[in-house]
């Protein structure tokens, strides 16, 4: 690759940038596909890099070194809201290869591009590119370049970084242009607020590995400068023009055009190099300007919309052209195309407001309202002058066809542009209430709040009812519960339902509902319900009625267990589990805090059937951490490791936030000191560590702890607990409570926790409740029948930890009582149980009691899962059963070349060398 200066002559100075990128190159071409990101100012040469690897490779292959395919995508600050647009400007080239992806995916394309009716299913869009960039390389390596990506759509930008995490196994190399903001404070007017709404598309770049372009040194620019300057400059004036462009290579380009001569001026370069196009564009006949302006507004840079809306307009396109194009700003060929990002940004913004509205009209009436009625519906919309109902509508049709594109963003930005151009009050209320979710739904929750401040501040008189001001309080609530550190989501959930208490009580009661299923999912329950309950007891109720969960668990909170579970046991058994479908977060908490473990596996078994059908990646995220949890807490790690594997895997294929409890699970009942401390520090340093997830954090260590013997430390963790008495977290820490106490001599405090237990499980009458309360019992009381009662419940349920443990604590007493024979059976099997499940601090509990006794523990031969990561082991166990890696890829969000990869890997660590063997260990055979 070129050191010295290249394209646009921005490469003198850059040889560390392009040996970083040549290594990418190389390691694509060997199978190693990578990515980097270049960030930098405006100017900088990043798209000069993009030019000078796309050269770097083309001259390679006329070595003989095996060509690459050159794939690029621009994106544009004007397409920003259109849904997959980006990405289906950088799969363009490599859609020959659309028919050999499964169906599923090649649909899933056809549709996010507007080639198909339908919904798309976004949880294949971003496997479907994947699947066909790996077609397109076993023709030969890729290269992929994406400049602009600060302008990228959201879609798209979620795709393509999906794509970059997951070619390590393809020979694809990805190379990104970022541009970095103007530092807040040098910004100049429109042009810095069109940098700060650039951001989003590289936020999702932030993962990736990343290189900072910064500025040249004097030397280099001063090299540069004489290397492209056509005129004899005074070496005074050249010092000038060097120090004024900061190390900026674009601003060295366009500073001399002035001659060196021009006044001090301290703006940022880039909007200084700005100011230079601008006057460069003040000189140039009005047709020409207005053509200008509209190929800045266009953001196809297709000629065959260019030139035909310049005729709409009257002006003479051969002369005005001609002029446009003498100024080097512009390229007018078979692609209309700007010098820089900056010189186009120029063109729009040193046109007056009427030449813009003139530009969109003319782009509006050359647009094809079949093929692309969205591109022709914000063109309108930028044309009006004022309020137009009948635009106002064309856009509130896009944003519709943009939804169902998955295109949420474009949805809301769409809507908002309605609700500007909107006559009536009560549809231009609607429409921005509309926005709002939709920026909640894409996970804008800043923007949403400021649309509905501007709804709330429209007053009555504008449409805002109490319906309206409803929905916009159930909105904030919404806002508020997504934002860490914000506490409000409750207050306003809550005076959104009693708004409708009124003239919609059924929907208040929903609402009371959603607020607490909500504060459940984020893991901030604590408190929620008792303002629940209050609020929606006194405000007015839906007659006649049935009682219903709200009613269940006033009665829960006021009467107790033996008076609420009958109810709640009613609620969650009602017809085809109509409550736990519509409130799954709530069913499941409230089947944990009965010990009923079978119908908890019962929703799981649901939410993933329903996850998988709907393709809601958060419908399956809930499903998999609680199968995650439900297997921890039955004993089945590797099921637990294999479900935390494929949500890590679904979480980072689609943002969804990920959820921390179930690992949580898993490391208080595997064992590990030192990971579980490191899990509960990270836990407890999320901005999340308050109430209902914190105390999750408190019974793990609880749990823990208790194995580890340190039982101080884990009755102080019990307590922290169960000092709010969340539903089921309070539930579940009392066992470890009585454990600990008596462990600690605190009889009094270990009674008054058997008592809490006592009252649940006999409430729930489940024999995992009842086996777990008589052995908490036994160690208060001391008694055998306790010990024997709680082994008889036990062996009926699926809680293989608590059935092992009881053995332990059964056999540790019966040491104690000096009966060493009859000890011994109890202490193999906890042992046995405990060790062949992976809970080692427990098993290790169990081995120091059998020496004890004078009998060394069976050693238990290593564990498949004590040699894999999760997802290896999550890859070995789908391969033990028959997938295929097209299969496996598909479950994982990744390529079968990486799952090839992986199984390599496995087949080392594992001393194998085939799928068959894979499927005789013993270990993987059970799904």
């Amino acid at each position: 690759m070129r050191t010295s200066a290249g394209p646009r002559g921005l490469l003198i100075g850059r040889r560390h940038e392009a040996r970083r990128i040549s290594e990418l190159t190389d390691a694509a071409r060997d199978g190693r596909g990578g990515a980097l990101v270049l960030r930098g100012e405006a100017g900088i040469g990043k798209s000069a890099l993009l030019e000078s690897v796309q050269q770097g490779v083309e001259q390679s292959a006329q070595q003989s070194v095996p060509a690459f395919q050159v794939i690029r995508a621009t994106g544009s600050q004007y397409e920003a809201e259109l849904p997959f647009a980006a990405l289906h400007q950088f799969c363009l080239p490599v859609l020959k290869h659309l028919d050999e992806l499964p169906p599923q995916h090649r649909d899933a394309l056809l549709v996010a591009f507007g080639l198909a009716t339908g919904t798309p299913d976004v949880f294949h869009v971003g496997l479907a590119a994947l699947g066909l960039l790996a077609a397109a390389a076993r023709e030969r390596p890729l290269l992929c370049l994406v400049d602009d990506a600060q302008w990228l759509d959201a879609a798209s930008s979620k795709a393509l970084t999906f794509l970059a995490r997951r070619i390590a196994a393809e020979p694809v190399a990805m190379v990104f242009a970022v541009r970095l903001p103007t530092p807040v404070g040098e910004q100049d007017g429109q042009d810095g607020q069109d940098e700060q709404d650039g951001q989003d598309g590289q936020d999702e770049l932030d993962g990736l590995p990343n290189l900072t372009v910064g500025g040249l040194s004097d030397a280099e620019a001063g090299a540069l400068l004489t290397a492209q300057s056509h005129e004899a400059l005074d070496e005074q004036v050249r010092d000038r023009i060097v120090a004024e462009a900061r190390g900026n290579p674009l601003a060295l380009l366009a500073l001399p055009r002035a001659g060196g001569f021009a006044p001090p001026d301290a703006s940022p370069v880039p909007t200084r190099v700005e100011q230079g196009f601008r006057a460069t564009l003040a000189g140039l006949p009005a047709d020409a300007r207005l053509l200008l302006t509209i190929a800045s507004a266009d953001p196809t840079g297709h000629p065959g919309l260019l030139w035909p809306a310049a005729q709409r307009l009257g002006m003479d396109v051969g002369r005005a052209g001609a002029a446009a194009t003498a100024t080097g700003l512009v390229e007018l060929g078979t692609r209309v195309r700007f010098f820089h990002p900056l010189a186009r940004a120029a063109a729009y913004q040193a046109a007056g407001t009427e030449e813009r509205r003139r530009a969109h009209w003319a782009l509006a009436a050359v647009t094809d309202p079949v093929a692309d009625p969205d591109r022709r519906a914000w063109h309108r919309a930028q044309a009006g002058a004022g309020p137009d109902d009948e635009v106002a509508a064309e856009l509130e049709r896009s944003a519709s066809r943009a939804r169902a594109r998955g295109g949420v963003v474009a949805a809301a930005a769409f809507l908002e542009r309605a609700a500007e151009l909107s006559l009536d009050a009560r549809r231009r209320v609607e429409r921005t209430l509309t926005a709002a979710r939709a920026q909640l739904e894409a996970g804008a929750a800043d923007r949403a709040a400021e649309l509905l401040t501007a709804v709330e501040g429209s007053g009555r008189g504008a449409g805002l009812d109490e319906l309206r001001l409803a929905e916009a309080d159930l909105l904030r609530g919404q806002i508020a519960f997504v934002r860490e550190g914000d506490d409000g989501g409750p207050a306003f959930m809550l005076r959104a339902a009693g708004r409708l208490a009124e003239p919609a009580p059924e929907r208040s009661r929903e609402i009371y509902l959603e607020a607490l299923e909500m504060s459940l999912l984020v893991g901030r329950g604590t408190g929620v319900m008792d303002r629940v309950l209050e609020e929606a007891q006194t405000a007015a109720q839906p007659a006649p009625r049935t009682p219903d969960i709200l009613d269940a668990l006033s009665v829960l909170a006021a009467e107790g267990h033996r008076a609420g579970v009958p109810l709640i046991r009613a609620a969650l058994d009602g017809v085809d589990g109509e409550m736990w479908t519509r409130h799954p977060a709530l069913a499941i908490t409230l089947a944990a805090e009965l010990w009923d473990p079978q119908t908890h596996a019962t929703i799981i078994e649901w939410l993933m059937k329903h996850g998988r059908e709907s393709g809601s990646p958060l419908v399956l995220c809930l499903g998999l951490a609680q199968t995650a949890t439900h297997a921890a807490m039955t004993g089945d790690l590797d099921r637990a490791m294999a479900a935390i594997a494929e949500e890590e895997a679904i979480t980072d294929a689609t943002g969804v936030p990920s959820v921390m409890y179930h690992r949580l699970h898993l490391a208080a009942m595997r064992g590990r000191r030192e990971e579980a401390f490191a899990l509960f520090e990270t836990a407890t340093a999320s901005a999340r560590s308050a109430g209902q997830f914190v105390a999750n954090v408190h019974w793990a260590r609880a749990v823990l702890n208790n194995g580890l013997a340190d039982h101080p430390a884990a009755l102080a963790a019990a307590r922290r607990a169960t000092a709010d008495g969340d539903l089921y977290i309070a539930a579940i820490a009392l066992p470890e409570l009585v454990e600990a106490a008596v462990r600690c001599g605190e009889l009094d405090a270990a009674r008054a926790a058997l008592e809490s237990l006592t009252e649940r499980t006999e409430a729930s009458g489940t024999a995992s409740g009842l086996g777990i309360a008589a052995s908490a019992r036994a160690l208060v009381t001391g008694s055998e029948n306790d010990y024997r009662e709680a082994l008889d419940h036990l062996a009926q349920s699926p809680l293989l930890p608590y059935r092992a443990r009881a053995h332990l604590l059964y056999g540790e007493w019966l040491r104690r009582e000096g009966r060493r024979r009859d000890c011994r059976p109890h202490l193999r099997t906890a042992h046995d149980l405990l060790s062949g499940a992976g809970l080692e601090a427990f098993a290790q509990r169990a081995a120091a009691e059998l020496r004890a006794t004078g009998e060394t523990a069976r050693s238990r031969s290593g564990h498949t899962r004590d040699q894999l990561t999760m997802q290896e082991l999550h890859i070995a166990r789908l391969v033990a059963t028959g997938a295929t890696s097209n299969e496996v890829a598909a479950r994982l969000f990744i390529s079968p070349r990486t799952v090839d990869a992986h199984l390599r890997n496995i087949f080392r660590k594992l001393g194998i060398t085939s799928r068959r063997q894979l499927r005789d260990q013993p270990d993987l055979r059970s799904t």
